[in-house]
């Protein structure tokens, strides 16, 4: 190898030692080791940027846009509470994501099933008083095992698909089913064993600014709710973190040390006392409505509210007022949701509360309304909530329609992966499942950062020769021996997959195992699959897999904390996979 292609692996050694160690971004470290390679004159500018254009790159972006459809309309968090129900320990819950997203992952690509589970999946955590560090890994960990199962689960498996189709080996759905079903179980088996001393006890990057203060709040059960009849374990009322049910109103009866058994009423009064990301989250359950008649006689499209927190000036003309009697509502056309007063619980009803200075009230408001009273002396502060919008449940049908018609699209090969995705994304904001705003915010511009140019230092990378100059000396020492050339591919296949994007490392390790498997006279399949399955089983970093990048922050991993779990689990399957492939298809021809 030249000194091009010496100076191309230094770059990417660099990134991957300053990103572990957790002191710069990614989304800093990688671009600007892009920038040093053009400047160094390694590729030059038009093919660096050529990543942030890449089809794979667009595609999670518009997945981003997707997967906002599916939690506007509530329709993520209705699958989970049915899909994953109520673990009691973490295990448990471990077992209860892994299964689900595996199986879905073998019939539908991979990274849309993460970035639209990954909120829900993140307030299920919460809900039941588990960490999400020890399960947003396992997220993107499931759904890579399951995406290898079938031709479907991602687009490297396609991207394989067509380079044997070219060396007239045709792959059927199922083809490599017989190794990947197998390692998959094997896989998740391992997760359940060893993940819950591997994976860290993180805080979510959110979770750092998390507001401790607590409100009072009060819910009414609609008369159309699906809720009606059920119990308060059953309705997802039990586990709701930062929230506790602290009485129930039913005909003018009070109801305290209220059980998980209690069954719901339509009609019935719920009093809660909580912080407000739990108050956001219990808004978005079907059936539950703000119980105060101010709610529904609000200026405005439903869609166009939001949740805002204020806090009371000495000079608010309500102070010393009951809410009902200074008609709070009228005054600044916004519904008081909540409210906060030195941390203590509130024993009134919400409109005969007193109003003070510095009292914290929880608003439902217009799209208006910060614009209007940004600058009033009536509140001291004002701060909107990010994600408070309603859901928009008649429409999650709708979401869910897309969404399929997405998969069947892309499945059946009618349309490409992107063009599937685009249109999707456009479905979403174009038939009111997603608002722009909503789109906007969703897309992790740090994700798309880092994956655009780590695809430009992966195209470095092979340009300057190095991929191809690392990939022959390594396959060229086990020549001789199928078994040992085998396991050499597969482990070139890894580490290429940690390095480059999982398509490049399919291509690479594909173009050069192929002529040095005719050259000896060895049957090609074997050793495609071993490519097929080592380019996905992307465990050691987050930056190998766009899945394993999504999860990161909802985690709150750092960079090292992928290798605890991802190492072993890099050997079970590797193992199970390698030990399998001899035995369905021969080595020599």
């Amino acid at each position: 190898m030249g000194l091009d292609a010496w100076l191309a692996l230094s770059l990417l050694a660099g990134c991957v030692a300053l990103t572990a160690r957790g002191r710069l971004a990614a989304d800093f470290v990688f671009p600007a080791a892009l920038v040093a390679a053009v400047l160094l004159r390694l590729l030059p500018i038009d093919e660096a940027i050529k990543g942030f254009a890449n089809p794979g790159l667009i595609a999670v972006a518009a997945l981003y846009v997707v997967a906002a459809g599916l939690r506007e309309t509530g329709a993520i968090d209705a699958l989970v509470q049915r899909l994953f129900g109520h673990p009691q320990t973490v295990r448990s819950a471990q077992a209860r994501l892994l299964l689900p997203v595996a199986g879905l992952s073998a019939f539908v690509a991979n990274t849309p099933i993460v970035a639209g589970l990954l909120p829900a999946v993140s307030s299920w955590a919460r809900n039941h008083g588990i960490s999400p560090s020890k399960l947003m890994m396992l997220l993107s960990y499931g759904a890579i095992l399951g995406g290898t199962v079938t031709l479907l689960g991602t687009s490297t498996n396609l991207v394989m698909a067509g380079l044997l189709k070219d060396q007239g080996i045709v792959l059927n759905l199922f083809t490599q089913t017989p190794i990947a079903l197998p390692a998959a179980l094997a896989g998740i088996a391992f997760c359940l064993l060893a993940g819950r001393k591997l994976l860290p006890e993180r805080l979510a990057a959110s979770d750092s600014f998390r507001n401790p203060r607590e409100y009072t709040v009060e819910m009414l059960v609609a008369a159309d709710s699906p809720l009606a009849g059920q119990s308060i374990a059953d309705a997802g009322l039990r586990h709701l973190s930062g929230l506790y049910l602290m009485e129930i109103v039913r005909d003018g009866r009070v109801l305290a040390a209220i059980g998980p058994e209690e069954r719901l009423g339509i009609g019935d009064r719920l009093i809660f006392t909580g912080v407000v990301s739990a108050i956001s989250e219990l808004r978005r359950l079907r059936g539950l409505v703000p119980a105060t008649d101010q709610i529904f006689k609000l200026n405005g499209r439903a869609q166009g509210r939001r949740l805002v927190e204020v806090v009371i000036g000495s000079q608010n003309p309500l102070c010393g007022k009951t809410i009902r009697e200074g008609r709070f509502r009228n005054h600044y056309n916004a519904a008081v949701i909540a409210l906060a007063r030195d941390g203590a619980r509130l024993n009134e009803k919400l409109g005969d509360v007193q109003l003070h200075e510095a009292d914290t009230l929880l608003l439902e408001t217009d799209e208006n309304f910060l614009e209007q009273h940004r600058m009033s002396r009536d509140f001291l502060l004002i701060n909107a909530i990010d994600g408070s919008e309603p859901p928009r449940h008649e429409k999650a049908g709708l979401a869910w329609a897309g969404v399929a018609a997405m998969v069947v699209l892309t499945s059946l090969n009618l349309v490409d992966v992107l063009t599937g995705t685009l249109l999707c994304a456009l479905f979403m904001v174009g038939s009111g499942c997603c608002s722009m705003a909503g789109a906007r915010a969703s897309i992790d511009l740090q994700v798309l950062a880092v994956l655009g140019a780590a695809l430009g230092l992966g195209a470095a990378v092979e340009k300057t020769g190095a991929a191809r100059g690392l990939a022959e000396g390594l396959l060229s020492l086990g020549a001789d021996q199928p078994w040992l050339l085998l396991i050499l591919v597969y482990a070139l296949t890894c580490v290429l997959t940690e390095a480059l994007s999982n398509g490049a490392a399919a291509v690479i390790a594909f173009s050069v195992t192929t002529g040095l498997v005719e050259r000896l006279g060895y049957n090609l399949l074997p050793f495609a699959m071993a490519i097929l399955i080592a380019a996905s089983a992307s465990f050691l970093t987050p930056i190998g897999y766009q899945t394993n990048l999504m999860v990161q922050a909802a985690g709150g991993y750092r960079f090292g904390d992928y290798a605890r779990l991802g190492a072993p689990l890099t050997l079970v399957v590797a193992a199970v996979a390698l030990g399998l492939i001899p035995m369905v298809w021969p080595l020599l021809g």
